[in-house]
């Protein structure tokens, strides 16, 4: 047997364990039904998919909301909304790339990005809201982007140990890699 696989983190074929009967002592989860454990760097490439939809979506919605002078709330609002829109855009482009009908594809996506994007738009809009001024700087003010950086930069510290823990249990961005 190859003991490499746990140190690793890459699955390994269960039945070359048909005759253990569950003796041996692994570092390893996946004797017990639960998948290895996610490297950092493919928790980080998660999150940063899920930083470029959700930057590019909260960013759209504060130019807009601020084109139109809606208020505070509103523009948030919106900035929200177009982020979970274009941080799953970016699955569901991926996964229907790949051969997958448009219902399963919507399936994936919720299931690969909800959480991701969930806690990157509560931190980063959390940081903004905290930020003394942030809310009512105007796209021009070096203050608004600090802010919004500052907080996509927090935001993805955050979220990349979210996802590095939902990978290494088959959840989150995991329902994705059997698509690419």
């Amino acid at each position: 047997m190859d003991h490499s696989a746990h140190l690793t983190g890459t699955t390994h074929d269960h039945s070359a364990h048909a005759g253990d009967h569950g003796h041996h002592n692994h570092t390893g989860a996946a004797h017990h039904g639960r998948h290895t454990g996610a490297s950092w760097s493919t928790a980080a490439k998660a999150t940063l998919h899920c930083l470029t939809g959700c930057a590019i979506g909260e960013i759209l919605g504060m130019m807009i909301g601020t084109a139109l002078m809606w208020g505070n709330v509103a523009t948030m609002v919106l900035a929200i909304a177009l982020a979970f829109l274009f941080g799953y855009s970016f699955t569901l482009f991926a996964v229907r790339r790949a051969g997958l009908d448009l219902k399963s594809a919507v399936k994936v996506a919720l299931a690969a990005d909800t959480v991701s994007i969930a806690v990157m738009e509560l931190v980063d809009n959390a940081i903004i809201a905290l930020t003394p001024g942030a809310m009512d700087a105007h796209l021009s003010d070096g203050l608004f982007w600090s802010a919004l950086l500052g907080g996509f930069a927090i935001a993805f510290l955050i979220t990349t140990p979210v996802n590095k823990w939902m990978i290494g249990r088959g959840k989150g961005h995991a329902v994705v890699h059997a698509y690419h």
